[in-house]
């Protein structure tokens, strides 16, 4: 009879071992989780958002552009009349939008070094 009441008071010391557990998940979930989620959602969206003339960069290393799109295929031109297929999920990157104008910049920097030597 005299053991019914020390249950109740290791029954809440049983829950408090959990506490740091809980604590732990939580951390891991906004430090780790969370943001790869979000990563995850920002790289499917730039894959869903690919048109004809994009420069990217494949998960191999290539650089190419776009020169044709299909549901999950894309025509990537590598070198002059150098065409490969690959599949969507395998771009890693956008170098640069069919519109960008981060080729400007770029020539002015190297133009910059060049008078620079």
């Amino acid at each position: 009879m005299g053991q019914g009441g020390g249950g109740g008071a290791q029954g809440a010391a049983g829950f408090s071992g959990f506490i740091p557990l809980i604590l732990m998940f939580v951390i891991f979930y906004f430090l780790l989780i969370r943001p790869q989620q979000k990563k995850n959602k920002e790289h499917r969206e730039m894959i869903n958002s690919l048109k004809k003339g994009d420069r990217i960069i494949t998960t191999g290393g290539l650089y190419g552009r776009i020169t044709g799109i299909t549901d999950n295929v894309l025509t990537v031109e590598i070198a002059e009349k150098v065409r490969v297929k690959i599949n969507r999920g395998n771009v890693a990157a956008l170098a640069q939008a069919a519109s960008g104008s981060a080729a400007p910049k770029a020539n002015n920097k190297s133009k910059s070094t060049k008078d620079q030597n």
